[in-house]
């Protein structure tokens, strides 16, 4: 009976036991939904990333990329897996995990039935927060997919709140995506953010309030001086170059009059000065004070913020100026203003932020030539000239069908082939083999031939998913490394981008915050992860058109 007893008491004491096999087992993770309270998604336009390693050593201790670097998960091998490498598709790309092919976003400009299309245009809404106009009449209507936004929006029954922020209209209205709270954008002729009628009748009160402050005037009559001694930006070209595109009569250096640009051409300057991230800031932060985002009980909301400025500095100034070095020191300060904002607002780890770029950039085709690295122009105008010749031989008309050269891609008139039964099968691959002879051009690729065109797959790949069937051209064109198109065979100033090559695909990608472990990634992700990675960090339904892969090393505890 003693030992019965003393049996049955070591049974007891096993189950009680943290030591006992039950406890060895793994726990379960909590089922509830462990979201953050704000997540914000920053995308800096044009940015590379090699920026954040050129610049390291200037960027400040307290600075926003250093506590990037130092506590994000930094995926430094992220690329985008479509063409072309432009701002909408970036966006657009982002936030929904998908591609041009399915997303339908197939440049900033593209051809629909025919008829050039901007990406976010809307005749079917009017402009709020400005006198009646064109800069306003935006939605996302022409995205075909949802976005991580709209899925956080269904996955909390529609409570939670989604505000895109931008100077340019696409880099708001695309990422908050279809039922979005709102988007704003900046209005270059009367200094405000606006929006349009698809998201609302008027600007909230604390949008009006956040203009009658009339920021944009402020900064550009305060001017664009250097954070620090010229000398010292030696991680950059002489200020005073031939790459660099100048303002007129103003030359293209620093410190920049912008009080006398403003006057002369109006408060768009703005848009390609570094206040112009400062700006974006300002309006985002009143953003989250006036709509309240993560200040609410059981809220997860979202900010989508855009920094448009680092595109249009870029484009005129190129990737080894000093303006781009200054811009980045700029942002560099700034963003560890904001982070110190955020952290006042829900703590360290109560919000998910994540950092990543649209495109990045080639650089300045006249500095190539100074070094002797290859690459030159493709003049479109001369192939489309040939366009026109090789139709008219092979069709016998006396007509063009060409629409035009637009994203690397030829467009023609497909309702006008169909009407005078042009036979495709013979028309596309002539005037294909035509592009091909001429300088600069890698391959001439027909888009219902890509699959048996012999191209390495990494391009292959990038047409295919940059295709739409019912958006883009029949033709791509991909060049050799180093060119880029022009109308002419006369370099240019300041810099581009379009191409499938690294210069123009490589971006930073980084993610800090909540349920989010430092680290470094150096495998090869896509554009198309950073949605589906949310969808599994937020615990939401993938986007509706993604075709990317969860980072899961990111996800892993």
């Amino acid at each position: 009976m003693i030992k019965k007893l003393f049996a049955v008491a070591c049974a007891s004491l096993a189950l009680l036991s943290p030591y006992s096999a039950q406890a060895d087992k793994p726990k379960m993770k909590h089922a509830e939904p462990d979201r953050p309270k704000l997540v914000v998604g920053m995308v800096v336009d044009q940015m590379c990333w090699d920026y954040l390693y050129r610049y390291n050593a200037r960027f400040l201790p307290d600075g926003g990329f250093r506590r990037l670097l130092d506590k994000g998960f930094n995926c430094h091998n992220t690329r985008i897996n479509y063409l072309p490498a432009v701002t909408a598709i970036g966006h657009a790309t982002v936030y929904t995990g998908s591609v041009p092919s399915i997303h339908g976003i197939a440049g900033n400009n593209f051809y629909i039935n025919g008829k050039s299309a901007y990406c976010t245009e809307d005749a079917s809404v009017r402009t709020v927060g400005a006198p009646n106009g064109e800069s306003g009449q935006m939605s996302p209507r022409n995205m075909l997919a949802t976005s991580i936004t709209d899925e956080l929006r269904i996955a909390t029954n529609f409570t939670s709140r989604v505000v895109g922020v931008a100077i340019k209209d696409r880099g708001a209205i695309l990422p908050a995506g279809h039922d979005a709270t709102a988007a704003y954008w900046f209005d270059d002729a009367s200094g405000n953010f606006i929006s349009s009628t698809y998201y609302m009748n008027e600007l909230p009160r604390w949008a009006e309030a956040f203009n009658k402050r009339r920021l944009a005037e402020k900064y550009l009559r305060d001017g664009w001086r250097p954070m620090y001694a010229l000398r010292s930006y030696t991680n950059s070209t002489p200020d005073a170059n031939a790459y660099e595109g100048a303002w007129g009569d103003v030359p293209a250096t620093l410190p920049l009059d912008t009080r006398k640009l403003m006057e002369r051409d109006g408060l768009g300057v703005i848009r390609t000065t570094p206040m112009g991230n400062d700006l974006t800031l300002d309006m985002a932060k009143a953003a989250i004070e006036g709509e309240r985002l993560g200040m609410r009980r059981d809220s997860t909301d979202f900010l989508a913020v855009s920094l448009s400025s680092t595109d249009y500095i870029g484009h005129r100034y190129a990737t080894f100026s000093v303006e781009i070095e200054d811009t980045y020191l700029r942002l560099d300060k700034s963003l560890g203003e904001f982070f110190s904002y955020l952290d006042r607002q829900y703590g360290e780890d109560g919000y998910l932020f994540f950092i990543t770029a649209d495109h990045a950039a080639a650089h300045n085709q006249i500095f190539t030539s100074d070094h002797k690295l290859p690459g030159r122009r493709w003049n479109t105008t001369v192939a489309k000239q040939q366009i026109d010749s090789v139709t008219r031989a092979v069709t016998g008309l006396g007509e063009s069908l060409l629409l035009g050269i637009r994203n690397y891609e030829v467009y023609f008139d497909e309702a006008k082939i169909d009407e005078l039964g042009v036979d495709r099968a013979k028309l596309y691959p002539a005037v294909a083999r035509t592009l091909e002879k001429q300088a600069g051009v890698a391959y001439a690729i027909t888009a219902r031939e890509v699959n048996n065109a012999g191209v390495p797959e990494e391009i292959r790949v990038r047409v295919l998913n940059g295709f739409n069937r019912h958006r883009s051209g029949a033709i791509f064109v991909v060049l050799h490394p180093g060119w880029s198109s022009g109308r002419s065979d006369k370099l240019s100033t300041g810099t581009d981008h379009s191409v499938w090559a690294p210069y123009d695909t490589h971006i930073p990608l980084i993610f800090m915050g909540k349920n989010v472990p430092s680290g470094h990634l150096y495998r090869e992700v896509y554009m198309t992860d950073i949605a589906p990675t949310l969808a599994f960090l937020l615990k939401t339904q993938l986007p509706s058109g993604a075709i990317g892969k969860p980072i899961t090393e990111l996800l892993e505890d």
